[in-house]
């Protein structure tokens, strides 16, 4: 499976993005897909993730603000971004999660980069 993450750009304080995550196969065997973060000189953190049971998780930060959500048909992952914050700042990486018997495969996507800025 291959991700291919897109949607970033440039957003004033405030704003909104959509973040999409498409997959080049079937997300049905993906147990859990989601979005982490990376900002200059921090450590890759979770944003938000969807199980495959319609689950999610997000961190206390974007809680209120940002949704996941998942589109099995179109193999695609959203992550929609709203009221935007300047500490929103970061590379987004999609992830996604297949889970073995004993194990489990992760996979990544190429970051999109997400600046908040007046």
């Amino acid at each position: 499976v291959q991700l291919q993450a897109s949607g970033g750009g440039l957003v004033q304080p405030g704003g909104s993005l959509r973040l999409s995550c498409a997959a080049s196969g079937s997300i049905f065997s993906l147990n859990v897909m989601g979005w982490y973060r990376q900002a200059p000189g921090k450590q890759r953190e979770l944003v938000a993730a969807i199980i495959s049971g319609g689950s999610t998780n997000y961190a206390d930060s974007v809680k209120g603000r940002f949704t996941i959500s998942r589109d099995n048909g179109e193999n695609t992952v959203y992550l929609q971004m709203n009221s935007l914050k300047p500490e929103d700042t970061a590379v987004y990486y999609c992830h996604a999660v297949r889970l073995l018997r004993n194990g489990q495969i992760d996979y990544w996507g190429q970051g999109t980069q997400v600046t908040v800025s007046s």
